[in-house]
């Protein structure tokens, strides 16, 4: 009796079926498709992505100050001043949310709305949003004068 091949012949232009590959496949897409959103790629993007959200929030007076060369803790500060002690609160949530979303870990805070002040610790980008007398009375310009202003929004 003749023997039945009852699997097809394979073409030598396609490659045999591998269930082992096709589940890793579908694996490796679906957790593509599912990963978080890439983080800011530098100091200098995360501090600028900080500047653009505060303008966006209605933060006035933005300071990005380059600090490379100078210290060891930070490479950039942004300062921004609210008027409120909700717009303080609102800055907060929206920067902490925002830089999240774009894969950059928060690693200090300090501060209170009520106080006034609150710092934002990123790691290489220092958040600090202050109402009107608490950044006149600290004056962290003054204090970083040395320091290149990277971006200034009145």
């Amino acid at each position: 009796m003749p023997q039945v091949n009852a699997n097809p012949p394979i073409s030598r232009r396609q490659p045999a079926p591998n269930p082992e590959q096709d589940a890793a496949n579908t694996m490796t897409t679906a957790a593509a498709e599912t990963a978080a959103p890439p983080a800011a790629s530098t100091p200098n993007a995360t501090a600028r992505l900080a500047v653009d959200v505060a303008a966006e929030k209605l933060a006035a007076d933005i300071v990005m100050l380059d600090l490379r060369g100078l210290t060891a803790f930070a490479d950039y500060f942004v300062i921004m001043t609210a008027d409120s002690v909700r717009q303080i609160e609102a800055l907060e949530d929206d920067l902490s949310a925002a830089l999240k979303d774009a894969g950059v870990t928060r690693h200090h805070r300090e501060g209170a709305p009520a106080s006034g002040w609150v710092l934002l610790d990123f790691a290489d980008v220092v958040i600090h949003i202050f109402g009107p007398e608490e950044r006149e009375f600290f004056g962290l310009e003054r204090l970083w004068r040395r320091a290149p202003q990277v971006v200034r929004i009145l």
